[in-house]
């Protein structure tokens, strides 16, 4: 009984260690992203993330990467944050409907 305990207690730990280096990650890659966005972009790429996360997570991703590959000589304002973001987004297909 006392070795389940113990076994439980283990798999909590690691839980723990894995969650805090998680947390701690992600603490890294908003200080990137706050060194490296102005206020217009970080305000651009918050408003993104709140009706498409998944874009803003990649536009997060690729901000880090740059900063991290030393590609970013200055901080990246709101107008290149638009260029980022329309690189980023898929071509939409528009379709041609023509009644007769």
């Amino acid at each position: 009984m006392e070795k389940l305990k113990e076994r439980k207690q283990g798999e909590g730990d690691a839980a723990e260690r894995q969650q805090a280096a998680q947390d701690q990650a992600e603490a890294q890659r908003e200080a990137v992203l706050k060194q490296h966005l102005t206020d217009g972009a970080r305000q651009r790429l918050n408003a993104i993330e709140m009706s498409k996360p998944q874009v803003a997570k990649q536009v997060k991703q690729q901000v880090v990467a740059l900063a991290q590959s030393g590609r970013v000589q200055d901080r990246i304002d709101e107008q290149q944050m638009k260029e980022l973001l329309k690189e980023l987004q898929p071509d939409s297909t528009s379709f041609d409907i023509q009644h007769r």
